[in-house]
């Protein structure tokens, strides 16, 4: 029994069905959540490899580790230390390749609007297939020629496109929350306990929100130095400020009675995020106290050294995949 089941399951990744369809072992889904799920779990393994591409102590580690690293190195003309294997460079060119992958399915499931055809069957099915174009596309990126002129272009290119992710990203955190909003506040008409917990949600995002714009405030400005950060703040806090007047002003409420202070809480903890986020970037600034050369507007914690970074990069991924996973 274990045999057939097995060929079944070789069948599921490189045919076109999903596994509830063929295999008795796997739970019955729906064909397009299998889909999403496998394309998200792709994303979610080049992006794993990416953060340990970036991670220090995995290069620390594989010096210690792996006998006569430099000499394989060099063998594999990876540069001293694996240098185009390891990086920011090479997280560079292994999204490249991630980013050809999805597009190229992008382009080709355009006006497929059913699970019928033979593009539909490629788009839902051939696991296997696509999982080995995806890694030739990852690896593909490490033999583009002119890296710098590549790292270069590719600089600005992820710029753009990152920006419209974000407006992408704050539209539907706006539509999630309206509509969270807009469920919690129909409650309300059976139990009054829903407009506690309304209330409560409501004033943890602010408070959080509040909480941010503070701990910024003390730890990433100083009185003689960093003023894009002041700058920025002012401006980000400002309009948190304005956007939650709005949302409850008697012409929006007229016009959208549904909106209340939940959406803007939501927003503003989330600007707040990509604040931190850009101060987290931003050159260390360094000013002179009593005669000593002191970096300042740095996280406060573990001696400000990557700490925040971290927490950036903990945040993005848990914000970047609830999306993924609200979009569905």
């Amino acid at each position: 029994m274990c045999t057939p089941c097995c060929l079944s399951q070789l069948a599921c990744c490189c045919g076109s069905a999903a596994c509830s369809c063929c295999c008795n072992c796997c739970p019955k889904i729906k064909q397009s959540t299998g889909t999403r799920v496998m394309y998200a779990l792709y994303f979610l393994l080049v992006t794993i490899l990416c953060v340990i591409m970036m991670s220090p102590t995995v290069e620390t580690h594989m010096k210690e580790n792996i006998p006569y690293y430099n000499d394989l190195c060099e063998k594999l003309n990876a540069g001293e230390n694996c240098k185009t294997l390891v990086g920011y460079s090479a997280v560079y060119k292994v999204c490249f390749g991630m980013s050809c992958f999805f597009l190229f399915f992008c382009l080709f499931t355009i006006r497929v609007n059913n699970s019928e055809g033979c593009r539909a069957a490629v788009h839902n099915g051939f696991w296997l297939l696509k999982f080995i174009v995806l890694a030739a596309c990852c690896a593909g990126g490490f033999f583009i020629p002119g890296e710098e002129t590549f790292l270069e272009v590719w600089r600005y290119v992820g710029a753009a496109c990152g920006s419209i992710f974000l407006l992408i990203q704050l539209m539907l955190l706006v539509e999630f929350a309206h509509r969270w909003n807009t469920n919690w506040s129909s409650g309300v008409k059976y139990n009054r306990l829903w407009y506690a917990a309304l209330a409560f949600v409501t004033l943890m995002l602010f408070t959080a929100a509040v909480g941010a714009v503070v701990f910024m405030g003390v730890y990433y400005t100083h009185p003689e130095a960093c003023l894009l950060n002041k700058i920025f703040l002012g401006i980000n806090g400002s309009l948190c400020l304005i956007v939650s007047l709005l949302a409850i002003s008697p012409c929006i409420q007229k016009l959208q009675p549904t909106s209340g202070l939940l959406q803007p809480g939501v927003i503003s903890c989330y600007v707040m995020y990509l604040t931190f986020s850009a101060f987290t970037s931003k050159p260390k600034e360094a000013v002179e106290i009593n005669g000593v050369n002191t970096t300042v507007c740095v996280f406060p914690f573990n001696s400000g050294l990557e700490g925040d970074k971290k927490i950036v990069t903990f945040l993005g991924t848990v914000i970047l995949f609830g999306c993924i996973l609200y979009s569905w």
